[in-house]
């Protein structure tokens, strides 16, 4: 039994397809989603969500962070960025983690959350490299 998935950013409706399971980058870890899950959000961070047709992986694609919504018939992603595997560049990851590390060595160091905001932004940035470097 397929669950129906949908990838949506900020400015459109990337994909809409039944999958079999879908892998997402949960925060916590990666997370398999397939019909009858039990309901949850959960906050993604950068990775690659990949699609699967019985037991063969059909369609990746980076996210740069998230969240999902899972029903036991749906997986909706609203990601803030999401790019077929194909398409992403490992010079554009590095250009991002060189970013987000001048912002982070620049941070004040007791302001919790922009430290965190830089941290996850290293993070999605070598995400980025490691899914250019798998493609």
């Amino acid at each position: 039994m397929p669950v129906d998935l949908e990838i949506v950013s900020p400015e459109k409706l990337l994909l809409s397809r039944p999958v079999d399971m879908v892998v997402i980058p949960a925060a916590e870890g990666e997370m398999g989603v397939m019909a009858q899950h039990s309901p949850m959000i959960v906050l993604l961070q950068g990775g690659t969500i990949r699609l699967y047709e019985g037991n063969q992986v059909v369609e990746r694609l980076f996210v740069s962070g998230g969240f999902a919504e899972v029903t036991p018939t749906r997986v909706t992603v609203l990601a803030n960025e999401a790019t077929p595997i194909a398409s992403v560049s490992r010079a554009e990851g590095e250009t991002r983690l060189s970013a987000a590390q001048a912002d982070y060595d620049k941070t004040d160091k007791n302001d919790v959350a922009a430290l965190d905001a830089a941290m996850d932004r290293m993070q999605s940035a070598r995400a980025m490299i490691a899914a250019a470097q798998a493609a």
